[in-house]
């Protein structure tokens, strides 16, 4: 039997939910969006977007401060940091009925498994977002670049949700595909992540054009993508060497880029260092791979979250 989705749930309304979640409520889709301290500014003045695909102002929010004033709902869009997943439990189900989706936006591996003791495996999916985006007020975001979409199920039912997911989300112009392997797409995500986001932070919070114009920066990036790719592979996965290439040469054009790491590391906000370097860690190593490049540069996070915080 076939899925599709009417009434959907943006929880964790910072820029990717912001952003992702204004285009699909443009477009006619019936989105409601559980929101924290934006409540207020969404409420008056809407969610604002100045993007390269066409900025947008979505005046009429549907905006709510509890899921219980947001009631059951058919996809439930994960937004927020992964530093939030203890909060699994409380916010998602007044969200869900039988059938409810929960699509997770989120970065790094092991946030599909989190959801997996709420939710059954058939109701999850996970999405990795290639795009630039920050929230520089509330319910203002930049989108300066990219924003395809990669979706795929997490236990694959078939169902067809990824693909509906992928139609009905490029229907709505946000590029979208619906991907083979979830855990492929997601390991591919961390060839950029792992490198870019950690070393910002480990350079001290600085941008990727301050990264890529070091020689001896641009070596280790290039280091610990090629041990993203390896690790990948020795979990089966068909990770290719051009990853490297073609993340650090779309990466050029970017200039001086924050990844989100970095900004929650210079604005003092808890970083999601277990998703994005400890779980890969963890997973590399199950896997006997060694990765002295991505050990060093965890313990250098280590160092500078706890040296800072």
């Amino acid at each position: 039997m076939s899925w599709t989705f009417g009434s959907v749930a943006v929880v964790g309304a910072g820029a990717i939910g912001l952003y992702y979640g204004a285009r699909l409520a443009a477009a006619g889709n019936d989105v409601r969006f559980l929101l924290r301290s934006d409540y207020d500014a969404v409420k008056r003045d809407g969610i604002r977007v100045e993007s390269v695909a066409g900025d947008l102002h979505l005046e009429e929010v549907k905006a709510y401060l509890t899921p219980e004033e947001i009631g059951p709902v058919d996809l439930v869009i994960v937004a927020w940091k992964t530093t939030s997943n203890d909060l699994f439990g409380k916010i998602l189900p007044p969200l869900l009925h039988e059938q409810t989706q929960v699509l997770t936006l989120q970065n790094g591996l092991g946030n599909c498994e989190r959801l997996a003791e709420i939710v059954r495996p058939d109701q999850i999916l996970g999405a990795l977002c290639f795009v630039c985006l920050n929230r520089l007020a509330p319910g203002f975001v930049s989108h300066t670049a990219g924003g395809r979409i990669s979706v795929g199920e997490y236990a694959n039912d078939g169902r067809g949700r990824a693909e509906e997911i992928a139609r009905r989300f490029s229907a709505a112009g946000i590029p979208t595909d619906a991907a083979a392997s979830l855990a492929e797409a997601q390991w591919k995500k961390l060839v950029w992540n792992v490198p870019f986001n950690g070393l910002a932070i480990a350079e001290g919070g600085v941008t990727t054009d301050v990264l890529l114009s070091s020689p001896e920066v641009e070596g280790e990036i290039r280091a610990l993508m090629s041990e993203v790719v390896t690790a990948a592979r020795a979990q089966g996965l068909a990770l290719e060497d051009s990853l490297i290439d073609f993340n650090i040469e779309r990466t050029r054009p970017m200039g001086p880029y924050r990844p989100s790491s970095m900004i929650d590391y210079v604005e003092g906000r808890e970083v999601e260092f277990d998703s994005i370097w400890g779980e890969p860690l963890r997973r590399a190593k199950a896997a006997g791979v060694e990765v002295p490049h991505m050990e060093r540069l965890a313990e250098r996070i280590r160092v500078r979250l706890g040296a800072d915080g």
